[in-house]
């Protein structure tokens, strides 16, 4: 998978490269924390402002018109609120999808940081036996593509269930048509290359 290289090490620094939109976001939600959780240690990783105890707690993704408070044991988690609300498809890391603090449940935000900080210090505790994914539905977009690329389906065939899930998870959440069409057609000259979703970019 794509690694995103990070702008900056400097936290301060990163925070005042953030979009203009994300930054207001990012400042006040990093205040929170460092309120609530004062010991957690600050630093940059893959373009995300971390948060961490023994490994790493949560983290903040600032992007043009959205945040991302990120929670690295977030299946893990109790979340009587909803908050987690993005990367559910994910075996442990979950989001909190953000484009407005104004309806953010402050205390239930505060919780679920408590309830992370608390699994952190416990290195004792095993993490859970991986769940079993349910099959993900094929895209109708995808599956017709397939259908018309002989050499493109056959090879997605061949692929593992992990690797075919990665295929039909990117194509599945690009929500603008014009994303649905480029990573449509990415994908089945990928596949038509025999390159599984990581190496998709690969001559």
């Amino acid at each position: 998978m794509d690694v995103r290289r990070s702008r900056t090490k400097n936290p301060d620094r990163w925070l005042a490269t953030c979009p203009d939109f994300s930054r207001p976001l990012c400042e006040e939600l990093r205040e929170l924390v460092l309120r609530w959780e004062p010991d957690l240690m600050e630093s940059v990783n893959t373009n995300m402002l971390c948060f961490s105890g023994l490994k790493r707690v949560c983290g903040l993704g600032a992007f043009l018109k959205k945040v991302h408070f990120t929670f690295y044991r977030g299946s893990e988690l109790p979340d009587p609120a909803g908050l987690l609300n993005n990367g559910l498809e994910n075996l442990s890391i979950r989001n909190i999808e953000l484009t407005t603090l104004d309806d953010l449940d402050r205390g239930a935000l505060r919780a679920l940081l408590r309830a992370a900080v608390r699994l952190d210090a416990r290195p004792d505790l095993p993490p859970p036996a991986p769940a079993k994914r349910e099959p993900f539905p094929m895209p109708p977009l995808l599956g017709e593509a397939l259908e018309a690329n002989p050499a493109a389906a056959a090879f997605f065939e061949s692929l593992k269930p992990t690797y075919q899930r990665e295929y039909i998870v990117w194509n599945t959440f690009a929500k603008l048509p014009e994303t649905q069409q480029k990573r449509l057609e990415e994908t089945i000259q990928a596949l038509k290359r025999g390159k599984k979703w990581a190496q998709r970019r690969e001559a």
